[in-house]
This record gives C-alpha cells, structure tokens and sequence, in this order.
C-alpha cells in the first residue's frame, strides 16, 4: 500500500481532548461526548470528523502501551469564533504527511504495523514530531471491515 505524499495546508479544528495511552483507550468515552454536541459546533468546512493525536517529542523513541498522549475527536472549521462551552481549538500546521487510504476495521492494528514497521523504514522520510490524525468520512464505520478513512502521518525527509 502506498501512500499519497501531501503538502498539508493549515487546519483549524474544534473539539474534545482527553490524556490516555494505548493500554487505558479513553477514544470510546471521548467520542460517546462529543458526537451528541457536533451540532453546536459552527462554521464547519465538512461533514468530516477528525480523529487527532499528539504524541510527545519522545513517545515513538521508547515505546511502551503506557506511553501517554492527547487523543481528540473534531470537527475542521473556517475559524475559532463561537467554540461551545467544554471545548477547545486546536491548529494542525502546514506540512508533509503520507495519507494512507485504509479499508478496514479501526480496531485492526495491523495497518499502523505496516506503516510504522515496513513503508516508514523502506521511505525516504523519517517521522516528523507533529499530530497524527485521521479523517473520518461518510464511509467510516466504527469497528466494521468495510469501513474506509485516511491516516495522515507526519513526515520529514530522511
């Protein structure tokens, strides 16, 4: 599987955070939130959810289940006025990620295995210390093998 390779334009997003790591997944109570208060949210560019995830700069160096990072579900807006109540604004910089069109459960693992473990070292890029996220279209379907998002990971080159 090959991934495009984008020249990410600056993104304005708005939503809910929480601080969880792999071993205690906080994405289910996260997004059980903030999907009931979508609606409050103006000025929406699409009917796209996003899925973001920070990392610290040391996070991949050594990485354990336990390692903590910021997880949000948002939605892309034009710009920050009216943000409800209980959320925040986020702005993903520009830059070069691979977008990777995936098919499949988002519980399967097998694709970060992939892209971590088989395309990153093969590339000509390393992993650049920016969020990683991914966008959630009209065909994604939690948990189902026949749903489709993109994974956008952070690139630099080598």
């Amino acid at each position: 599987m090959e991934p495009r390779i984008l020249n990410l334009k600056e993104k304005k997003l708005v939503g809910k955070k929480v601080t969880m790591s792999i071993a205690e997944n906080k994405a289910k109570e996260l997004w059980s939130g903030f999907i009931p208060r979508r609606k409050e949210i103006t000025k929406k560019l699409t009917s796209d959810f996003i899925s973001l995830s920070v990392y610290n700069p040391s996070y991949f160096l050594d990485f354990k289940l336990t390692n903590e990072f910021e997880k949000w579900a948002a939605v892309e807006v034009s710009d920050f006025t009216n943000v409800p109540n209980d959320m925040e604004t986020f702005t993903i910089s520009e830059g070069l990620y691979a977008v990777f069109d995936y098919k499949g459960s988002s519980s399967d693992i097998s694709i970060f295995q992939y892209i971590f473990g088989v395309w990153l070292p093969k590339s000509e890029y390393l992993l650049d210390n920016r969020p990683h996220f991914e966008v959630l279209g009209e065909k994604y379907k939690n948990n189902d093998p026949n749903s489709e998002e993109e994974i956008w990971i952070p690139l630099k080159l080598k």
